[in-house]
């Protein structure tokens, strides 16, 4: 019988197999574990770039008795919002997956979502640091480990179209990652495209869209000059990248290898920051050097855009529930606000 991928991959058959391979263990080791790690973004995005760092080191420091390939581009199959039930249902041992794609499932991981609450990476450490044993909580839940998490840089809006007032681009359909987004861009006038990342370049070809809510990095990878000419600044929404792995397969690993791969993590995680910063900086030159116009969003229009989305932050609490209403206070009173 024809085993099908998925079945294939949950079976623990083929290249996708969290299953032992190689010599039988001995004192102090383990015997080799091959682990696949699922990615949507292509193998020039930063984010692919630091799982495979994560994956080289990881081999390193357990001597090849972990090694992990990261398949990059959705080659497995897996769209960017199926990935954290995938992992929790063994049909791929690890995966590199957005946060804000899981509200679905999980409300509370939108919380970076929240229109203009994080206003750059300091103040989403502070964030960070109330909701992330909340998003621990939920990766137990989904019977994953989180191993370490990276965010998106600046968000900007990218467009055909230039207007220094909001009316300027009401009506205009522009693709968003998640229903947040689209409550967002649908607040301030223009209209909502919710779809995965791998169709959004077709989407703009065909003119089904012809704007993108996203990051300058997201851009590059999309080669937006080809189909628009301005990138406004708006800064509205951030994301991360939570890299996981199945509990049924961590529990596999050797206690010693384990700590070995936590310890890795948490060294590498700051790092991996950085160049999420770095990242923004070189692709917004990039788009610039394509053709692309950065616009510095007028103090007014920004305004506005606040004020029309204000009440999506309790919107979020209302689906995130008691937890999120805790964070967000608890993140606020850490940054002085009212």
């Amino acid at each position: 019988m024809k085993l099908g991928r998925r079945t294939a991959l949950k079976a623990g058959v083929g290249a996708g197999a969290a299953a032992m391979v190689g010599a039988p263990s001995i004192a102090g080791a383990q015997a080799p574990m091959k682990l696949d790690l699922a990615t949507v973004w292509p193998d020039g995005n930063f984010h692919t770039k630091n799982a495979k760092r994560f994956a080289e080191e990881v081999a390193k420091a357990t001597n090849g008795q972990v090694v992990i390939t990261v398949h990059s581009g959705g080659s497995l199959g897996y769209k960017g919002p199926e990935q954290l039930n995938a992992v929790r249902d063994g049909l791929v041992p690890m995966a590199d997956i957005l946060n804000i794609q899981q509200v679905g499932d999980a409300p509370l991981l939108g919380i970076e979502g929240v229109p203009f609450l994080v206003g750059n990476p300091e103040e989403l450490k502070v964030l960070q640091k109330y909701a992330r044993p909340e998003f621990d909580k939920i990766a137990t839940k989904f019977n994953q480990t989180i191993l370490y998490t990276v965010p998106w840089p600046t968000q900007y809006l990218h467009t055909k179209t230039k207007s220094d007032t909001l009316d300027g681009l009401k009506g205009l359909k522009i693709r968003v990652p998640d229903r947040q987004a689209g409550d967002m861009v649908n607040s301030l006038g223009m209209a909502a495209v919710q779809i995965p990342w791998g169709e959004t370049v077709p989407a703009l070809a065909s003119g089904a869209v012809v704007g993108v809510t996203t990051s300058s990095v997201s851009g590059v990878d999309g080669k937006f000059w080809e189909f628009l000419k301005y990138f406004y600044k708006t800064n509205h929404v951030w994301s991360s990248q939570i890299v996981t792995i199945n509990n049924d397969t961590w529990k596999k690993i050797s206690p010693a290898n384990q700590k070995i791969i936590k310890d890795l993590a948490a060294k590498l995680e700051p790092e991996f920051w950085k160049v999420s910063v770095e990242a923004d900086a070189a692709s917004s030159k990039r788009l610039t050097e394509g053709g692309m116009e950065m616009i510095i969003v007028p103090e007014p229009m920004l305004k506005e855009m606040r004020a029309k989305t204000v009440g999506l932050e309790k919107a979020f609490v209302d689906r995130a529930g008691p937890a999120a209403a805790e964070i967000i206070a608890k993140y606020k009173k850490d940054l002085g606000r009212s």
